[in-house]
């Protein structure tokens, strides 16, 4: 999975949500399951738009064809979870980095300037640009937060399986 051309489209479980949210810093495209979505559900929409669905959940295995369309990891903690994703799949955690919207999984666009206007002045004066979702009306740029993401997804490129401080 490495390479920028076809990277898999992929839904989290919702007991994987987290793991989601690292795959969608990354660049890639992650539906997250909705609190109580049925596996049938989530099977269904796997199949209906050509997603590979990510769970821990091994009763999803019994689904007609879902070697095709089910990746069923055996890890518990995030970390592993981690690894073993990277391992299965070869995820790319550089593949296109805080390229989506981490709320909605919609691609972010350049700020215009009136959106960078809108941000806090301590965020203008240190920022040169912002990011926009054009679904959701979040603002990202380059604070804090997303500076550790971004060094947690170094570490996991390196194969260092820690989340950084």
């Amino acid at each position: 999975m490495t390479g920028r051309s076809t990277q898999p489209r992929l839904i989290c479980d919702e007991m994987l949500k987290r793991l989601g949210h690292w795959l969608r810093a990354a660049g890639y495209d992650v539906l997250i399951a909705s609190p109580g979505e049925s596996d049938r559900s989530l099977y269904q929409k796997a199949v209906g738009e050509a997603r590979l669905l990510i769970t821990r959940d091994r009763k999803l295995a019994e689904y007609r064809d879902a070697g095709r369309y089910v990746c069923i990891l055996h890890a518990n903690r995030m970390p592993e979870l981690v690894r073993e994703l990277s391992v299965r799949l070869g995820i790319d955690w550089h593949y296109r980095p805080f390229s989506r919207c981490l709320v909605c999984n919609t691609p972010l666009v350049e700020a215009t300037p009136a959106q960078y206007d809108s941000l806090p002045q301590d965020v203008r004066d240190s920022v040169t640009h912002a990011q926009f979702c054009p679904r959701c009306g979040q603002l990202f740029w380059e604070g804090s937060h997303i500076r550790r993401m971004r060094a947690t997804l170094d570490n996991f490129s390196k194969k260092i399986w820690e989340f950084a401080e």
